[in-house]
């Protein structure tokens, strides 16, 4: 059982330092939740610098997504079922709480133009 959370931790962990969401919105997550919508119209505070690119909320759904594919974020449930916004889960706040270095790493120049190229290249 032990190897087994090491590796989700592992795993959500390097979710959250590839992800281009800055240690702010995963702040703001832990205090409520967010949709896509939300995240783009304030992307200044939600982004990471690297990723100002970024001209759609669509794409940031499909971080989301991914995020919540590997166990950091969940859906919101209301009355009426899930809803477009997402909150961080357990696993999302351990990695938070237990890894410093997360958001300290700075990018080469060549991993910069990689991002810009994927998120330019992909289908919308």
């Amino acid at each position: 059982m032990l190897l087994i959370d090491q590796k989700i931790f592992r795993r959500a962990k390097k979710g959250i330092k590839i992800c281009p969401f800055n240690f702010f919105l995963f702040i703001s997550l832990q205090e409520g939740s967010l949709s896509a919508e939300d995240v783009f119209l304030n992307k200044s505070n939600y982004l990471k610098q690297d990723y100002m690119f970024i001209n759609s909320s669509l794409l940031i759904e499909n971080e989301f997504l991914k995020l919540i594919r590997i166990g950091v974020l969940r859906r919101e449930v209301d009355g009426q079922g899930l809803t477009s916004k997402v909150r961080i889960t357990p696993i999302g706040r351990h990695v938070l709480e237990n890894s410093s270095d997360l958001f300290s790493k700075k990018k080469s120049r060549i991993e910069k133009l990689i991002t810009c190229l994927k998120y330019q290249l992909l289908p919308r």
